[in-house]
């Protein structure tokens, strides 16, 4: 019989540098882009200010993690659930449009009339039941 490694850590991603993984250097790449960018084109004291705001937010994408998920994870999640909220809540207040259409009287629902059961009556029930519904009523002889 053939055995086969089952791989197990798949949740850990592989480091490159040091502790750092794939997704994470990718991360400060583009945050050093846009560092480079921002005291290229800003006066020296308006991008270091942006370059610490950029490089916070950087740190916070490449290395925060909320409940064992990458901060972008949540980020995106958080943004869908506000977009599209999942909870519905009752209030007891209500609409006052909806309201106005559930206080029409609705139609009074007329129940068949009830038959007299008698001692026949009842028997032909309790065939019916004990049978499954094999036995059909009236068809006596």
């Amino acid at each position: 019989m053939q055995q086969f490694v089952v791989p197990q850590f798949l949740d850990v991603e592989s480091k490159i540098i040091g502790p750092l993984t794939v997704r994470q250097f990718v991360i400060f790449l583009i945050g050093a882009g846009l560092i480079f960018v921002v005291f290229k084109l800003a006066s020296f004291w308006a991008a270091a200010i942006e370059g610490l705001l950029i490089f916070t937010m950087t740190g916070t994408f490449a290395f925060l993690k909320i409940n064992g998920r990458p901060f972008h994870h949540f980020l995106l999640n958080m943004l869908q659930t506000l977009r599209r909220p999942t909870m519905k809540v009752w209030g007891k207040d209500g609409n006052d449009k909806v309201v106005k259409k559930e206080e029409t009287k609705p139609k009074p629902i007329v129940a068949p009339p009830k038959k007299r059961l008698t001692v026949s009556r009842l028997n032909e029930l309790s065939l019916v039941v004990d049978t499954g519904g094999a036995y059909e009523e009236g068809l006596e002889e």
